[in-house]
């Protein structure tokens, strides 16, 4: 096999996350660009319906960081706009998640959710970051092979 050849599998195997949305920067991230941030550490245990409870070490930049760092449009003139705004996650196999702003959000839920780089020491590169939510009992927002992150801020009224 031709070295150009080779490159070319060895970039495809590299997961990519676009970030898009209500953001001023957004941007498409791997792995290795996940662990050029500050790293947090997180051993869970959770309850997986297929396997049982599950026991695993990760770590990987806060969602929070991740996210402040590509400008969610934020509104600087109305109090409190940070809280109509949704995040959303979207898994290779098809698995999706949805939270709220406010669960990650210092002032309001702190909820130290991580951007995983690693499981249990083994990088995630060619699966692509793990959603990580340490609080949840239940491991069902616990998205692997993380392909897509998208920030809305549409609600801006209710019935």
């Amino acid at each position: 096999m031709s070295r150009t050849r080779a490159a070319a599998r060895t970039t495809a195997a590299v997961a990519e996350v676009v970030l898009a949305g209500d953001l001023a920067r957004p941007s498409r991230l791997t792995v290795a660009d996940l662990l050029g941030w500050p790293q947090q550490q997180a051993e869970v245990a959770f309850e997986c319906a297929t396997s049982g409870v599950r026991h695993h070490r990760f770590t990987g930049p806060l969602l929070h960081d991740v996210l402040s760092a590509a400008g969610p449009g934020f509104d600087p003139a109305r109090r409190k706009d940070r809280l109509r705004f949704l995040i959303a996650l979207t898994g290779t196999d098809g698995h999706h998640s949805l939270m709220s702003w406010a669960e990650i959000d210092p002032d309001f839920g702190r909820a130290p959710v991580l951007l995983a780089a690693t499981i249990d020491g083994a990088p995630l590169d060619r699966a692509g970051p793990q959603l990580v939510l340490p609080q949840d009992r239940c491991g069902a927002r616990y998205v692997s092979g993380i392909t897509a992150i998208r920030v809305d801020g549409g609600y801006r009224s209710w019935p």
